[in-house]
């Protein structure tokens, strides 16, 4: 660990290893994990309750799917200027405010009759969801011993495929039975139970130390010359470039995926559906955090490959409702690892500038979560349902090419290796 390292995370010279656990703290990052299960949730929950919401709130299902794409705004518009706002802030006073911005934001989505508050519920959400993202990655790397930093980062995103095996596919089951407006609830009252989970199990940490500039005064690290130095890192722009379009072309199809369902005769089975994708993603995340030290390229060239077939399985072949099980396998299992296998290679490319790397890895991922449910609205007006698996299989070819091509930087076969 460089001196840089230690500084920033609050440690004297010499200090590391003695501060270090010497195993992974579950607890607290099952706390993480539980951080990042409610804020995928509350991005993708609308995916199974869009026909719902939009009756209920008196618009279409493409204006409804704007749910996901003003969320991902707020993250957008938001994540970079934030992180460095809060730079200086101790880690768990920062990992509360996120945490309660998301109850707010969930208990105003439930109670508000009016698209229009909706909207600004839900992008009040994807501000939270900004400073949450570029935060959690770099938290769990600091409670982990060093040889086991891929795997804690693992752990916490685990909440990742739970929220989409679980989570989602419960939500939807809540809102044809009771209303997706309780589902929403229900995320308020479960973010409550983690506030008091956060403060009972989370070390804390401080944040960026300041530094002195050239005239003398004092600016956090992680500011715009952190952006610039961290750009220049020669693994940093592939692996952003990848993330931009792979997590483009998964939102478009799973944004839109009840009115994909649908239009096959399979919407009674979109929790189902759901389920099994989630469970797929599940399986992904533990193959990752075994593999992701000796095996990332691996990894992300299959993933990629996965999503391709799978999209071109439902393209072709989704009369067959078996068929159509078995793409969802194939896509769960491609993308359940990503997000792991990113940020894990966004914070390996950047060094020291790590944490302004995963800034902009948030600010591009929900960029292409604001694009996917634009491009899926447009496409589902303009072409119908079948454009939207044909999507994901075109945008998956450049994000193999960019994979192969970076073996140096950005995606070598081992971490810390090429």
């Amino acid at each position: 660990m460089s001196l840089t390292e230690l500084n920033r995370a609050g440690l004297p010279d010499g200090g590391a290893d003695a501060a270090r656990p010497r195993k992974l703290p579950l607890a607290a990052l099952l706390a993480l994990a539980t951080a990042v299960f409610i804020t995928s949730l509350t991005e993708t929950l609308p995916a199974g309750l869009l026909p719902a919401m939009s009756a209920d709130l008196g618009v279409g299902e493409s204006a409804a799917g704007q749910t996901v794409t003003v969320y991902a705004l707020g993250t957008v518009l938001t994540a970079i200027p934030l992180s460095a706002a809060t730079a200086r802030w101790r880690r768990r006073k920062l990992l509360l405010t996120t945490v309660l911005g998301f109850a707010l934001a969930n208990t105003v989505t439930a109670l508000s009759p009016y698209y229009p508050l909706t909207m600004v519920a839900r992008f009040a959400a994807g501000v939270a969801a900004g400073l949450a993202w570029a935060l959690l990655a770099g938290y769990a790397r600091r409670m982990a011993p060093a040889h086991l930093e891929g795997r804690a980062i693992a752990v916490a995103m685990a909440g990742i495929p739970v929220a989409l095996s679980l989570g989602v596919p419960a939500g939807t089951f809540v809102g044809k039975v009771v209303g997706w407006q309780v589902a929403f609830l229900v995320m308020t009252g479960l973010t409550v139970v983690l506030v008091g989970w956060i403060m009972a199990a989370v070390p804390d940490y401080p944040g960026q130390i300041a530094e002195k500039g050239a005239k003398g005064e004092k600016r956090a690290k992680g500011g715009s010359s952190s952006m610039l130095a961290a750009l220049k890192a020669p693994g940093v722009p592939p692996v952003l470039l990848v993330t931009l379009v792979f997590v483009l072309a998964h939102t478009i199809l799973y944004t839109y995926i009840a009115t994909f369902l649908d239009g096959l005769g399979m919407g009674g089975q979109t929790d189902v559906v759901l389920l099994v994708f989630g469970g797929a993603s599940l399986l992904s995340i533990w193959a990752v955090g075994v593999l992701i030290n000796r095996r990332l390229r691996a990894l992300m060239v299959a993933g990629t490959l996965l999503v391709a077939v799978a999209g071109a399985l439902l393209a072709l072949l989704s009369g067959a409702p078996g068929l159509v099980y078995v793409a969802v396998v194939l896509w769960g299992l491609g993308w359940g690892g990503a997000p792991t296998l990113l940020q894990t290679a966004a914070g390996d490319a950047g060094g020291e500038q790590a944490d302004a790397a995963q800034a902009m890895l948030v600010t591009l991922w929900n960029v292409a979560m604001a694009g996917g449910g634009v491009a899926g609205g447009v496409l589902l007006d303009a072409l119908g349902t079948m454009a939207l698996p044909w999507s994901a299989v075109g945008l998956m070819v450049p994000v193999v090419v960019v994979v192969l091509v970076a073996r140096t930087h950005g995606f070598p076969a081992r971490r810390g290796g090429s």
